[in-house]
């Protein structure tokens, strides 16, 4: 397990650890009511991170002790438990553990549901993430200088207006046939997931010194618009985003994901001064057998349960990125290798 370097950056700006990670594992969706024995596969394959991405149980309820016990069933289960001995364990939420499907700010017991997640992901008690005004939003630094990593974790719960839906015979009549979703874009450019106070500390984390950075979202980032829930339905959250990197010169940026209950790897490069590419892994219970259309898709989707895998080999001068997704028995499903030389153009 990583060691903290300094316990007054933990209280300022989030976690900074000694070394960087050269496998980098995640994934999102494991229903605390079911096996879960994708555990195992994950265990062999050695992580030293693993990041839960979202629905990491599946709470939906305003009874805080009803979400507390599920909570408890996860952290009874024999691999979750070989985990969190195995490698650090960092975690955000989506819906499910926040406390209702496709809830956002409304829903009313979002303090309450906060105090529960974060004990159970062992969250200091003097953290800031237990007491901002506006989520649970955090960051983690691996390593310095040509060998580090910079994990962001954005809150789009806490502040995300409300979502807009098509009609119900749109839906029925043509959504519903191309394995589409009920929401739509919403017509206000002002409506957001994130908030803007969370926009800014979004911003300045982008501007910190880190050879890679990774971003871990709740929701799909890159993926055409789906109907379902993902940053496609807020286009001025991911415009934002897109214009930050381009701003700040910010090199090194890569995606990870849930919520989907499929898993998939997207490749971007419109208007961009690099490729972004995106990982998406859901679930580790959850499956979706009709996948969404997605033109920014590269190589094969997985629609049976899945995790993910950030793999950097540090020994080359200019260093490997293996991008993956992997299936029950660990086999590989789709994999992708680039320099990360590829993702630097900014001096």
């Amino acid at each position: 397990m990583y060691k903290l370097l300094a316990l007054s950056t933990l209280l300022l700006s989030g976690s900074v650890f000694a070394d960087a990670p050269s496998r980098i594992l995640f994934g999102s969706c494991s229903h605390q009511d079911k096996d879960i024995p994708i555990f195992n596969s994950i265990l062999e394959d050695d992580p030293e991170v693993f990041v839960f991405l979202g629905d990491n149980v599946y709470g939906d309820t305003e009874d805080m002790s009803v979400l507390q016990n599920k909570y408890e069933k996860l952290g009874s289960k024999t691999g979750f438990k070989e985990l969190k001995e195995q490698a650090e364990l960092i975690a955000i939420w989506d819906d499910h553990d926040y406390g209702a499907n496709d809830a956002g700010k409304d829903y009313p017991k979002k303090e309450a549901s906060r105090d529960i997640m974060l004990d159970f992901w062992g969250e200091p008690e003097n953290s800031p993430r237990r007491t901002r005004e506006d989520g649970i939003y955090t960051s983690y630094t691996y390593g310095e200088g040509e060998e580090s990593i910079h994990v962001i974790l954005p809150d789009l719960r806490w502040n995300r207006d409300d979502i807009a839906h098509v009609t119900r015979e749109e839906y029925a009549s043509d959504r519903e046939p191309k394995n589409m979703g009920p929401y739509k874009v919403h017509s206000d450019p002002d409506a957001s997931m994130i908030g803007e106070k969370q926009w800014q500390w979004i911003e300045k984390e982008l501007q910190k010194p880190a050879r890679i950075k990774v971003i871990g979202s709740s929701l799909q980032l890159l993926a055409d618009f789906t109907g379902w829930e993902s940053w496609a339905n807020f286009p001025s959250d991911r415009q934002r985003l897109f214009n930050l990197i381009k701003k700040h010169k910010v090199n090194g940026v890569i995606l990870i994901s849930g919520d989907t209950h499929w898993g998939e790897i997207s490749y971007y490069d419109d208007d961009l001064d690099y490729p972004l590419w995106e990982v998406t892994s859901s679930g580790l219970t959850q499956e979706w057998k009709d996948v969404s259309p997605n033109k920014h898709r590269i190589g094969q989707f997985i629609n049976k349960v899945n995790y993910g895998a950030l793999d950097v080999d540090w020994e080359k001068d200019d260093p490997v990125v293996t991008l993956g997704l992997y299936d029950e028995g660990g086999d590989v499903v789709n994999e992708h290798r680039f320099r990360l030389s590829t993702l630097e153009p900014y001096e």
